[in-house]
């Protein structure tokens, strides 16, 4: 096969790139995963932790464990991932095209949430597995000590999360509104 039939569809390939949308999809679907993350991480600031500690220390724990059995799911997981993947890909793409504003305005992102997927899995995985390890809430001794090991430090790092994700999708809507300005 000659030469110039093999490289006819790299060709195309790397044109179809280059006249493609300036990181539209990736962009799009980082800033709302990105989204996504920071209402969820804010619904559990301001409804959802709140509202556990008008209860009891049984009812506590009972709720959480299960949110955190029922969060591991492949939509979470796809959101979760996705808005790393798919802001570092916008980055990539913003920065071939030489639309170098927008692109480090997306790497703060990638930044920002790095810095929440950090949290995660250094505080509030840890902790979640603490709770799921001690059993069933009503065979648990000293559930109250339980429960005070475990809501404090994870309100603490939920809130660094909600920032983190929301500065994160700050500077996404700051690349959105560059990616069509050259340098």
């Amino acid at each position: 096969m000659p030469t110039a039939a093999l490289t006819a569809p790299a060709a195309a390939l790397e044109s179809a790139l280059d006249s493609a949308p300036v990181a539209g999809p990736d962009l799009y679907a980082a800033t709302i995963a990105m989204g996504l993350s920071a209402g969820l991480y804010f619904a559990f600031d301001a409804a959802v932790l709140p509202g556990l500690e008008r209860g009891d220390d049984q009812t506590y724990v009972t709720v959480m464990q299960n949110i955190n059995e029922a969060i591991e799911n492949g939509l979470f997981g796809a959101v979760f991932f996705g808005a790393f993947l798919a802001t570092g890909s916008a980055g990539l793409r913003l920065r071939r095209h030489g639309r170098l504003a927008a692109a480090r305005w997306t790497w703060g992102a990638l930044g920002c949430y790095a810095t929440a997927v950090a949290l995660t899995f250094a505080v509030n995985v840890p902790l979640n597995r603490r709770l799921a390890a001690a059993g069933a809430p009503d065979a648990i001794r000293r559930l109250g000590e339980l429960k005070e090991g475990f809501s404090a430090p994870w309100a603490r790092s939920n809130s660094l999360r909600t920032l983190a994700c929301t500065a994160a999708l700050v500077c996404l809507g700051r690349a959105l509104a560059l990616r069509h300005r050259a340098a």
